[in-house]
């Protein structure tokens, strides 16, 4: 439920539990012979619940006129409270459903577009480091964290691309059933957003060239990238511990910075210049390491480093991390 609900629920339960208490202290006063406050308040609650067993009635004029406030405060303080949750939680489902629960967000933003296995842990990665993402695809939105706009269409269809605003995003993330259905909803993506940086996982290799060709910077194939990774791994037995710790520590980030303000400088020398983990160059949209040789900054290319997170950003990972 909005802040807003909640607010007033909260306001509305401690009117009525102030009413009970109230009703509760009097009603054993003005009862003959008086009664323990215990007893009023027991006999408030079973009257603001609408139990009313009975078994302590009032006996005096003033007890039942206290009776009388109490029944006309304190059953529809607690009638309100039941309304406001149940129309909140209803309110809060409909917009699920009909993929209404997270605004459009403000730039900067990521695209996602179609679902398969990886892409629920993609997400809440994404929300944990604080991005911001619309996700374009035809599933069920109950399961889906609620920060992600859900735009809930065919990936390979043009209406459902289009609602993604895939021109103002800061990349984009293609993925699906099939290689084909990837194959289609990239075609579409760089219709509408020429020059936008796109990530696809397919594994056919002729799939993988026509993307290239089509324009798309990077193609992934998320079984050969696991299977790297496990190679490595028995080549180097920490290797699998230092992509872990790259990728899934709350301490730092990964980030992409420009590098036109080092231009001319051999990537060595800034990473002996510059505070933090300089990971490598990217050069005409490809990465590399520069362990082969030391390569020269050249305007336009940047930076791939690992940085300490903002504080927020690692709480927020911290909370996601005890959700789950």
């Amino acid at each position: 439920m909005r802040s807003r609900h909640r607010t007033r629920i909260a306001l509305l339960l401690a009117a009525a539990a102030g009413c009970v208490l109230l009703g509760g202290v009097l009603f054993a006063h003005a009862q003959r012979p008086h009664i323990p406050f215990t007893s009023g308040l027991y006999w408030a609650i079973t009257t603001a619940t609408t139990v009313g067993y009975g078994d302590v009635i009032p006996n005096t004029a003033i007890s039942r006129v206290i009776a009388s406030g109490v029944m006309l405060t304190t059953i529809p303080l607690l009638a309100s409270v039941f309304a406001l949750a149940t129309g909140g939680y209803v309110t809060a489902s409909i917009r699920r459903i009909l993929a209404m629960h997270s605004p459009f967000p403000e730039r900067p933003y990521r695209v996602v577009i179609g679902m398969n296995q990886t892409v629920p842990a993609i997400l809440d990665q994404l929300v944990a480091a604080g991005v911001s993402v619309v996700l374009v695809a035809d599933v069920d939105p109950a399961g889906l964290p609620a920060e992600v706009h859900h735009i809930r269409a065919d990936p390979t269809q043009d209406a459902g691309i289009k609602r993604a605003r895939p021109e103002g995003a800061e990349q984009a993330l293609i993925t699906g059933a099939s290689d084909g259905d990837v194959l289609v909803s990239s075609v579409l993506v760089r219709r509408l957003a020429p020059d936008l940086s796109i990530i696809a996982l397919v594994s056919s290799p002729s799939v993988r060239e026509a993307l290239t060709d089509l324009g798309v910077q990077q193609t992934v194939s998320a079984h050969d990238l696991i299977a790297a990774t496990l190679a490595k791994s028995l080549e180097a037995p920490h290797a699998g511990d230092m992509v872990a710790e790259l990728v899934e520590s709350r301490s730092h980030r990964l980030a992409e910075i420009p590098a036109a303000a080092l231009a001319g400088k051999q990537l060595s020398a800034v990473r002996d210049e510059r505070e933090g983990l300089v990971l490598g160059l990217v050069h005409d949209g490809k990465f590399s390491l520069g362990l082969a040789d030391d390569p020269v900054i050249e305007a336009g290319d940047s930076l791939l480093i690992a940085e300490s997170a903002p504080p927020e950003t690692v709480r927020s990972r911290h909370a996601t991390g005890s959700r789950g």
